[in-house]
């Protein structure tokens, strides 16, 4: 594996350190333990993890009912925190704080998030894995079981990464609850706040139906509004997670 290492995060420069040069290499366990973090696992009230610090020795709690893929980010979010944020004491992360909700926010969670993202979906590690591969929800499906990580984390991460125009967006019955955008997304371009009837997701979040749908393509406005957006042309995929949202991958196709 030959790169410039100086390109890399401080998170990717933390995983090179410690020897990751594979998916299977990244024990986040191990990294926490050699940096005086212990990490246990326990029922937690009102809260995703928690971070409680004392001088350079710190104790990270990832709540025990949570998902595997959601206990992971957890870890890694309170990881973060520990290494980043050492001096502002301890932390208490409710589930809103370790998610894409926050994302465009400029605060600690947010960059805790980042930080957490690249721990376990390193890019230097991603972008090889993605080289062929087609950019929807099972690319992303088959990216969280290559990484050990959540197909929402997976998702986004493949989006962020994805050279065309691509976007994340997750909704309920009544609005848009999160989206990420990679940087190619055009900024004039805004993904509706509500579902349209004819799409797959609105069938999903109102039908008491789940899984995943097929990649198709679609008219455009049925789900973004910008110039011309009428003439455009997307290819979406949707998963109705298990809170009774749906999360959709939205490629934006290039203009005729």
């Amino acid at each position: 594996m030959v790169f410039d290492h100086s390109l890399l995060s401080p998170p990717e420069k933390l995983l090179w350190q410690y020897g990751v040069r594979d998916p299977s290499h990244i024990d986040l366990e191990a990294i926490a333990n050699y940096r005086g973090a212990e990490v246990v696992y326990r029922r937690l009230c009102g809260c995703a993890a928690r971070l409680v610090a004392a001088g350079d020795q710190a104790v990270i709690s990832v709540d025990v009912d949570s998902y595997p893929g959601r206990q992971r980010f957890s870890l890694a979010h309170e990881l973060a925190h520990w290494i980043c944020d050492k001096d502002r004491g301890s932390f208490r992360c409710a589930n809103e704080d370790i998610g894409p909700q926050n994302a465009e926010a400029k605060n600690v969670e947010a960059y805790a998030n980042a930080y957490a993202s690249q721990l376990i979906l390193p890019s230097f590690l991603v972008d090889p894995w993605l080289q062929g591969k087609r950019i929807n929800l099972d690319t992303a499906k088959a990216l969280g079981a290559a990484f050990d990580a959540s197909l929402t984390a997976s998702a986004i991460k493949l989006a962020r990464r994805a050279q065309g125009q691509t976007c994340v967006v997750c909704h309920n019955q009544t609005k848009r609850i999160w989206i990420q955008k990679n940087l190619a997304f055009p900024h004039d371009f805004y993904v509706k706040p509500e579902l349209h009837q004819d799409t797959a997701a609105f069938s999903m979040v109102f039908g008491g139906g789940g899984g995943l749908s097929r990649p198709v393509k679609e008219a455009a406005d049925r789900w973004v509004q910008g110039p011309d957006a009428f003439r455009r042309t997307v290819e979406t995929q949707s998963l109705k997670l298990p809170d009774g949202t749906v999360m959709t991958m939205i490629n934006l196709l290039p203009g005729k």
